[in-house]
């Protein structure tokens, strides 16, 4: 059976990946700071599904905790065959604070934590000479709503970038661009969402179904929504004064 490791495993995307993921009969390695909820969520996952559970406690702003998960995807004796770079929070900060914690923080979680796991996925799994990196990105990655955008757009960038790297190889390696999903991702951030319309809201379980499909395919890039698809496009195409015009209406929406 595949291994798939997973960083922020224990709620919202990470735990809807973790639940298809078992249900497929792969095994797992879970990723997040709380052991507690680790624990809980393996125990959960290896009754439900009976595959084996892997927990491994990391705080991935602290860069001795990232290099651990990196060095857990390289252990050739128990090879990692999928790794999903999950962890992240919202950004919800005033970009001229002259408090700039949270955006470190933003950084070396959905960042540079990133690259490291992802450059260690694509060492092993190019000694191996299969493999799947999965990196989740954002729907914000193509409009302007600050730190946050500018994070996951990274994100999307450094995912193609990496795909185009190993394009000669038989590692595959997408980024999952997800609009809004219903977790308590928004309400950890502070963001209120009242103003948003229930239409543009998928489930964890739908948007995490509808990007596996795409995972399989082995694309490139995932929007795993139609209307989250026709979003991206008009973002993509559209002026980009009226990316930008879009990009303030929902920054005060959620002010």
């Amino acid at each position: 059976m595949p291994t798939v490791l997973i960083t922020g495993g224990t709620s919202g995307i990470g735990a809807a990946f973790a639940a298809a993921y078992a249900a497929r009969g792969a095994d797992l390695v879970l990723v997040a700071r709380d052991e507690n909820r680790l624990v809980e969520q393996a125990a959960g996952l290896r009754n439900r599904y009976n595959v084996d559970v892997e927990i491994l406690p990391a705080d991935l702003a602290k860069l001795p905790d990232v290099e651990r998960v990196a060095a857990r995807v390289e252990d050739a004796a128990k090879p990692i065959d999928v790794v999903v770079n999950n962890a992240g929070f919202g950004l919800h900060n005033d970009m001229l604070s002259a408090d700039f914690s949270a955006d470190a923080q933003a950084l070396d979680v959905m960042c540079l934590a990133v690259r490291v796991i992802s450059a260690a996925a694509g060492r092993a799994m190019q000694a191996r000479g299969t493999g799947h990196i999965v990196n989740i990105s954002s729907l914000a990655s193509w409009i302007a709503q600050g730190n946050y955008s500018a994070v996951k757009a990274w994100v999307r960038s450094y995912t193609e970038g990496l795909a185009v790297h190993l394009s000669d190889t038989e590692i595959k390696v997408t980024a999952v661009c997800p609009g809004w999903v219903r977790t308590e991702f928004h309400q950890r951030a502070g963001i209120r969402t009242s103003k948003i319309p229930g239409f543009v809201w998928v489930s964890a379980d739908k948007m995490v179904a509808k990007a596996l499909r795409d995972i399989d395919k082995g694309k490139i890039i995932s929007i795993p929504a139609k209307r989250w698809k026709v979003a991206a496009f008009l973002a993509r195409h559209a002026p980009q004064s009226a990316v930008r015009m879009v990009s303030k209406m929902l920054v005060r929406s959620r002010a």
